[in-house]
């Protein structure tokens, strides 16, 4: 049966970072998720309890696909063709970085974790660099002074 709602119903959905591109952007996001999963590694190491451990997979598996979203944020929506200029090796370090959360994603190895937080480093200082928490953050972040990256 033909209904009005039928009629209306989407025939994609889509998703976004936001509804309303504001502008907000900041690699800590991907930091934290990057946390995450060190220290879920190292609980799920400590622990023999099956069940527990079964939960620590899964969850470091969502933190590590949340990296890989805020990083594909950061890279697309605040990385211009200006910051190329400056950094012209972004694009691989974005690269290695995302792939490098899929190893976080796929493997138990803490050294994997270790890794992805070293190269979200090289991003947030390329972010800096750029004027980031001036340019995105509505007071700056916490701990980098104001004018760092002018």
């Amino acid at each position: 049966m033909l209904t009005l709602r039928t009629i209306l119903r989407p025939r994609r959905i889509v998703d976004a970072h936001c509804d309303i591109p504001c502008g907000i952007y900041d690699p800590e996001q991907a930091r934290i998720e990057a946390e995450s999963c060190l220290k879920i590694l190292e609980k799920y190491e400590a622990n023999t309890d099956e069940l527990f451990r079964a939960r620590c997979i899964h969850v470091k598996e969502e933190r590590a696909e949340l990296v890989k979203h805020h990083l594909d944020v950061l890279w697309h929506d605040y990385f211009k063709p200006e910051h190329l200029e400056k950094f012209p090796n972004l694009h691989d370090t974005f690269w290695k970085a995302t792939k490098q959360a899929s190893k976080v994603k796929q493997s138990l190895d803490a050294a994997e974790a270790k890794t992805l937080l070293e190269l979200i480093d090289e991003v947030d200082g390329m972010w800096i660099a750029t004027g980031g928490p001036d340019k995105t953050r509505a007071n700056g972040r916490p701990g980098v002074p104001a004018g760092a990256g002018a």
